[in-house]
This record gives C-alpha cells, sequence and structure tokens, in this order.
C-alpha cells in the first residue's frame, strides 16, 4: 500500500502537467487569440465597432440593385394608428386607396404598390472589418431611381464617404405627398425588413457566407423631409433596440417629437442628429425645449467625430434650399459628412 500512492500520485501529477503542456503548446489555439481586444479610447465613438469574421476580399466594384422585399413597407392593408382606420379607407370601381391627413386620396395600384429597395455596396467594402448599415428613408415625391439614387446621390455619397457601410433605401409612398409608414407600423415589422435586407444584401456582395456579418452590423437610420414617420415608428417599434446606433433627420422634424425625444433620453449609448430650415425650425426649438426640460444636453455644431450619446441640432445651411440639402447642406454632401465622423469604419 505504501509503495502504491505515491506512483498513483506521481502519474496523477504527470497527466496534469501534460494537460497543461497542450494547453499552451502553440499547435493548440489559444483562449486569448478568440476574446476580443480590450476596448481603446475609440470605443467612445459611435457606433461600436463589432467583431467580424470572414475571409471575402473587399469589393473591387460597387454593387447597387433594385431588389423587391418580401417585408417592404408595402404593400399595406392594415390599420393606420396615425388616423385610427384602415390605411385603405376608400373604394371606386375595383380600386382601393389611402386618405391622406390633406384629404387627398392616392391609389393602392399607383402608390402604395413597389416592394422596391435600393441597395448599395461600395467599391471597397470589406466584410472582415466593422461595419454599418444605413438605412434611408425618403421624403415627398419621390422615387428611388430617379430621386434617392440620382438626384440625391446616396450610393455615391456612401461610396464617396470612405467609411465601410452599405446602403438600404425601401421605397415608401411613390412619387406622393404622403409620410405613411405602411407595415413598418407593426410591432417588429422594421426588424424583419432590416433582417431580409441582411440576406440580400450577402446575395448581392457575392459571399453568402456573410449574411452573418450583414444580419449583425448596428444600423443608422438616415430621413429626409417626410421620411420622418416610417423613422419615428421604426425607431420605437421595429425591434432592433440597441443595434440601433443613431438617427439622423435632414429637415425632417416635422412632427413625432414624443417619440423622438424619448429615443434620445432612453439610448444615451446612440447618436442624434437633426439639420433644420425655415421649414423644421419651430419643431427643432420646441424640441430644444423638451429636452432642456428632461435635462439632456445637446450641441449646436457637430463634433468631430460624432460620440456615444451626442445629440445634435443644427442649421441646415445658410443658403441650402429644402429640395437640395441631401447635396448642399452645410457641407456639399451632408450624409458623407456625417459618415466620415465616424471613427472606427474605415474601409
Amino acid at each position: 500500500m505504501s509503495s502504491t500512492k505515491p506512483r498513483g500520485l506521481r502519474s496523477l501529477a504527470r497527466g496534469l502537467a501534460a494537460a497543461a503542456l497542450a494547453l499552451l503548446s502553440p499547435t493548440q489555439p489559444s483562449a486569448l487569440a478568440k476574446s476580443p481586444a480590450a476596448p481603446s479610447s475609440r470605443a467612445e465613438s459611435v457606433p461600436r465597432p463589432h467583431q467580424v469574421q470572414s475571409r471575402s476580399a473587399p469589393l473591387k466594384q460597387s454593387k447597387t440593385a433594385l431588389v423587391e422585399f418580401e417585408t417592404a413597407p408595402f404593400p399595406y392593408e392594415g390599420w393606420d394608428p396615425t388616423a385610427n382606420k384602415t390605411f385603405l379607407d376608400v373604394e371606386e370601381a375595383g380600386r382601393r386607396g389611402h386618405t391622406t391627413p390633406f384629404g387627398r386620396v392616392y391609389w393602392q395600384d399607383e402608390t402604395y404598390s413597389s416592394r422596391q429597395v435600393l441597395l448599395h455596396i461600395p467599391k471597397g467594402f470589406d466584410v472582415r472589418r466593422p461595419c454599418l448599415m444605413i438605412v434611408y428613408f425618403h421624403g415627398h415625391g419621390a422615387t428611388l431611381e430617379r430621386d434617392v439614387r440620382e438626384r440625391q446621390q446616396l450610393p455615391t455619397q456612401i461610396t464617396d464617404s470612405g467609411m465601410n457601410a452599405v446602403l438600404v433605401a425601401p421605397q415608401l409612398a411613390v412619387d406622393a405627398a404622403d409620410s405613411s409608414a405602411g407595415r413598418f407600423w407593426e410591432p417588429g415589422a422594421f426588424g424583419r425588413f432590416v433582417g431580409e435586407a441582411a440576406e440580400k444584401l450577402a446575395r448581392l456582395h457575392g459571399d453568402r457566407r456573410s449574411v452573418r456579418t450583414f444580419a449583425s452590423m448596428p444600423v443608422v437610420i438616415v430621413a429626409y423631409s417626410g421620411g420622418y414617420l416610417p423613422a419615428a415608428w421604426a425607431m420605437e417599434r421595429g425591434g432592433l433596440k440597441k443595434r440601433l446606433r443613431g438617427i439622423v433627420l435632414l429637415d425632417a422634424l416635422y412632427g413625432a417629437l414624443d417619440k423622438f425625444a424619448a429615443w434620445i433620453e432612453s439610448n444615451r449609448s446612440a447618436f442624434f442628429v437633426s439639420a433644420y430650415l425655415d421649414t423644421t425650425r419651430e419643431k427643432n426649438a420646441e424640441l430644444e425645449r423638451i429636452l432642456t426640460e428632461r435635462t439632456v444636453s445637446f450641441n449646436t455644431e457637430l463634433d468631430q467625430p460624432l460620440r456615444q450619446g451626442s445629440v445634435t441640432i443644427l442649421p441646415g445651411g445658410t443658403d441650402a434650399t429644402h429640395r437640395d440639402l441631401l447635396t448642399h447642406g452645410w457641407v456639399a454632401n451632408p450624409v458623407e459628412d456625417l459618415l466620415k465622423r465616424l471613427a472606427g469604419y474605415r474601409r
């Protein structure tokens, strides 16, 4: 008995030593190698860069496409919570239509039937690096090709920013003076739309394995003019929670101040920017008063870079016009300028 116990202990010791050596062996993956790097001061930028793993090389050419989505905001036949009635409230000669708050009727087959979404991935986009999804809501009287792509130059601004960002722009009411949010009025609908966007972006990118990256990247909503209403409902009911890292309103604060103020107050790790012209000056001043009452600080000029929790309410430009704000604001291309202020997302 006295001679076997030490041998057993020696065997146990040898086994433990061998296990320790195996853990330290360079042929084994190190636990430290899998751990994300310790946060640095750059983590204070917004949105926070996220870790990505992929073997895809940077894109050699930009890719832009109009794609139909099952989860697009239209067609929509549900409830309009802003008017407390069914969205399609008019029927005439077999056609169904919607009456706007201004009393005008737009018909479903002409105005609310498009499922198209404009997607853009810039040249040099690297799915292996931290990246952003920019969801853009156009204003009144717009189509994706004529206005978002050609006149407002959103794909070009994304590319020229040098940021590792993609564009997702759904068609809202087609060429109409209407801010209806459609399916985005429904709880979780915007989140499902962003989920489908990940699948369609991965297909456009060319590497279907990249869907996991697109499905987890932070989201920034940019809304122009009448796009404020879909933005407000997507923000409040979309279900993205902390994945929504920023809101940008470009002469777009026509209403929903309670929704935007509540989001600002409860999302102190995200950023908010509202640029105004004479058309929305009073509403922006009202938002400033609301934020002051709630002891939420705000800036009247842009930070460089944008910071977590920053709120900026600024003039859109001394000689800017509402129609041309997307290309002639406080700078030549405001969306490009804002993206450049997000540290940590260079291509």
